[in-house]
């Protein structure tokens, strides 16, 4: 199943505009770099600072199942390793497959602004759902680990935001 949705994606939806535009969109999310950069612009205004911790939390929440845990444990090869009559528009990945870290970062950091009842999750998550997208396009994922990725995105922001929501229950009952 996972295959024939890509390539449903390559026979079907690839296209010239998709070929320039879906590289730009996975390369935002390289290493999280658009949530790090928003992360850090939250962290760094007083009024959004404690947001800022509940989305850097929700980044860490993710990072470290998916990508220290999952991805070498499972050791997924990439779909381009094995169709590799697909030609890349992106340099090959040299991690594995599963789960998907573009999209666990996207949908930490979504989640955890949804959770926190922000508007900013609207734009977030267009951006987060193009990344998760991008990475079926260009055939570097299979829609389970997207799949996955998005799973864990949203368990990570949701147990960030709880953290600190207990975290701020507990501080005002000391008082």
């Amino acid at each position: 199943m996972d295959m024939a949705i890509l390539n449903f994606i390559q026979n079907h939806l690839r296209s010239t505009v998709g070929d320039h535009l879906f590289p730009a969109i996975t390369a935002l999310g390289n290493a999280g770099l658009v949530w790090l950069v928003l992360a850090v612009v939250l962290l760094i205004l007083p009024r959004t600072r404690k947001l800022g911790l509940v989305v850097t939390a929700a980044l860490v929440l993710e990072a470290i199942p998916c990508n220290l845990i999952l991805k070498p444990l499972v050791a997924r090869a990439r779909p381009f390793a094995v169709n590799p009559a697909v030609e890349l528009l992106i340099a090959k990945p040299t991690d594995f497959s599963f789960p998907s870290g573009h999209t666990s970062a996207s949908f930490a950091v979504v989640s955890a602004l949804f959770f926190r009842k922000e508007r900013l999750w609207i734009p977030a998550g267009i951006l987060a759902a193009l990344i998760a997208f991008s990475r079926l396009y260009l055939y570097v994922h299979y829609p389970t680990d997207v799949l996955a990725g998005a799973l864990i995105g949203i368990l990570a922001g949701w147990i960030a935001v709880r953290g600190a929501d207990a975290i701020q229950v507990r501080r005002h009952a000391e008082i």
